[in-house]
């Protein structure tokens, strides 16, 4: 199994950008479809932008496209997001998460699905002020 930790977040300026990262221990990222999520408050947690166990593809949540970007180090073993013009709407606690490889194959929207994926970090907040 791996063992899943969030780093990076902070208190920023709308506008501004942060750079979350996630570092796995255990197995190597790359075994694993690897995905953020967050929860703002009131509301459920919700998928923002996941990258492919083969690091073939890319998906994003239509409310972070064009600003927030996925990716992934393997010799670091962990994940990072990138995320540029900050919005209040951001705020939020972001969770990365891991999924087995096997779910790429289970359907169009795999990526999306929370219950497919297995490991997940403790979570890092992300607070945006305007």
């Amino acid at each position: 199994q791996v063992q899943l930790v969030e780093s990076g977040g902070g208190l920023v300026q709308a506008g501004e950008s942060l750079r979350l990262s996630c570092a796995a221990s255990g197995r190597s990222v790359t075994d694993y479809t690897m995905g953020w999520f967050r929860r703002s408050p009131g509301k459920e947690r919700e998928f923002v932008a996941a990258l492919s166990w083969n690091g073939r593809d890319t998906y994003y949540a239509d409310s972070v496209k064009g600003r927030f970007a996925i990716s992934r180090d393997n010799t670091q073993n962990a994940v990072y997001l990138e995320m540029n013009s900050l919005q209040s709407e951001d705020t939020a606690v972001y969770y990365c998460a891991a999924q087995s490889s096997s779910a790429y194959y289970s359907g169009r929207n795999y990526y999306r699905i929370q219950s497919l994926y297995n490991y997940w970090g403790q979570g890092t907040q992300v607070t945006v002020s305007s």
